[in-house]
């Protein structure tokens, strides 16, 4: 029984409360030898699996950034559709050794929680049987190219559904093909189906196209999308967008002592929005940013670049000073053991005098993250030098193993509520599911709780899923952590900072359970 509460606990949404150390060693000299830079290791790599934006018009201060593929136009065949989902009829959809628990409503001190029957007395549950009956579209990819993302999506979703076991909610998958057609003929299809909220697309071009169709019929849209160009009007963004985790990095940042900070981040709508939102906090708390360096995003070396940024060269010739005179006083004096010991510790080292800056800010993920990385640590600037941050592009265990990225920082969600998930979600449909899986699921998890906590009846002309409802200033709290829809239509998050130790993902402050503390009360 304990078990079977802590799993609802953990995947129901709820209602809150709103609210380096210098390089270097020995005694200074005053002279040096030239000493040969050596040659990078390697150059950088592409990685097709990180971030590859579409283009934007807008300026980047005003929002930030798109993370969207660029895919076919090919059209859905005629008719095209999925079938539809509710938590009481969903055999179809059922995952193996699932059970469909039916919530209630439960008014705590901080706010509406939902909780299941058995973590309930009998004297706190209210009958459901009056919920308004619901209808959500889930648009995702079925098919095609991402047909592996859009299905863990829809799995996902299924999972939120029966969480939630809200009999009258009925889910509308409907596949999007992944290309724009495909999108607005599933979104015209879902709409003429009853659908009264749409969750998704998940691509900027396939968000376009369905944002006609559902102004026309005024029907509010959450996508996953992290375009942020999009959101406005009717359109809600829920993906994750860099804002948040370049404030909370830079700020975790600054509390630990650090100052200056380097940027290399490649010239994107991406790199740029990054940028942006760090020079708008720098300005703010006092940072000192050392260099800023862009680098063309289809560059496939930037040894060269890094080079001049750690400023490899100055630090060599540094050292160089300090070698040359004991080499000459060693030519008159060779049996000098002092001068011999000096210069053979000097010899040992790369570069001599402090890091250039004391952390560096990369927005990048995947196999760009780790060339960089090496990079600087072959310009003698390792991690135990200056500390790498970064965004939720490090959100990868695959990066944890790598040894110049130890130690690293980024703010990313916390990886505790997922990890339940992720058990979960393999034990019923014997597969883990995709990162985005949990933006799915919490979306569906929300329209069932806002469809709870509304006051709508069949008839009455109203939306179960109003606009108030959904920029609740008090926000939810999913797998990703709490998270709430700002007037504009983009999503704020509660971040924990994460750090690489040893090929693990460690959580080194917590997320915020409430935006209390970012409101100052």
């Amino acid at each position: 029984m304990q078990a079977m509460v802590k799993h609802f606990f953990l995947f129901v949404l709820l209602v809150l409360v709103s609210g380096c150390v210098a390089s270097g060693y020995g005694a200074p000299w005053k002279n040096s030898y030239a000493r040969p830079a050596a040659e990078p290791p390697s150059s950088l790599l592409k990685d097709d699996n990180s971030y590859r934006p579409a283009g934007l018009t807008a300026p980047v201060e005003r929002r930030l950034l798109t993370s969207e593929d660029t895919l076919s136009d090919s059209m859905p065949e005629e008719g095209t559709q999925y079938a539809q989902y509710t938590s009481r009829d969903s055999t179809q959809a059922q995952p193996r050794d699932f059970q469909a628990t039916i919530g209630q409503r439960y008014t705590t001190p901080g706010g509406d929680a939902l909780y299941p029957r058995s973590a309930m007395s009998s004297d706190a549950v209210t009958s459901i049987s009056t919920l308004p009956p619901v209808k959500v579209a889930l648009l995702v990819p079925l098919s095609g190219v991402h047909e592996d993302l859009g299905k863990s999506m829809l799995q996902a979703a299924q999972l939120a559904l029966f969480d939630m076991g809200y009999e009258a909610f009925e889910l509308l998958p409907r596949d999007t093909l992944g290309t724009p057609q495909g999108a607005r003929l599933a979104a015209q299809s879902a709409v003429e189906s009853g659908a009264q909220l749409i969750l998704g697309p998940l691509f900027s071009s396939s968000v376009r196209s369905v944002q006609p169709v559902a102004r026309r019929y005024g029907i509010n849209v959450i996508t996953f999308s992290t375009d942020w160009s999009l959101a406005g009007n009717n359109t809600f963004v829920m993906g994750f967008l860099p804002f948040a985790q370049i404030q909370r990095i830079a700020a975790y940042a600054v509390n630990n002592g650090m100052q200056n900070i380097g940027i290399f981040a490649p010239n994107t709508n991406y790199g740029n929005a990054v940028i942006a939102a760090y020079n708008s906090l720098a300005y703010r708390t006092g940072l000192t940013t050392a260099a800023v360096v862009r680098y063309p995003a289809d560059e496939s070396d930037v040894s060269g670049l890094i080079r001049s940024f750690t400023h490899y060269d100055e630090r060599v010739e540094a050292l160089n000073q300090f070698i040359r005179p004991l080499e000459v006083h060693l030519l008159s004096h060779p049996h000098d053991k002092a001068a011999q010991a000096e210069l053979a510790a000097l010899q040992k080292m790369d570069t001599w005098g402090e890091p250039p800056f004391d952390a560096v800010l990369l927005p990048v993920g995947g196999d760009q993250a780790r060339s960089v990385s090496n990079l600087l640590s072959f310009y003698d600037l390792g991690p135990d030098e200056v500390k790498r941050l970064g965004t939720g592009l490090w959100d990868d265990p695959g990066l944890a193993t790598e040894s110049a990225m130890d130690n690293a920082w980024f703010a990313a969600p916390s990886p505790d509520l997922r990890f339940d998930f992720e058990q979960r979600y393999k034990k019923n449909f014997s597969r883990k599911p995709l990162r985005l899986a949990t933006l799915a699921y919490d979306a569906t998890a929300l329209a069932a709780v806002l469809a709870r906590n509304s006051h709508y009846k069949p008839g009455d002309g109203r939306s179960v899923f109003e606009r108030t409802a959904l920029t609740n200033p008090n926000g939810f709290a999913g797998i990703d952590g709490i998270f709430r829809f700002r007037p504009d239509g983009l999503v704020e998050r509660g971040l924990a900072v994460l750090e690489f130790q040893h090929g693990e993902i460690v959580v080194i402050d917590p997320a915020p359970k409430t935006f209390q503390v970012w409101s100052g009360q």
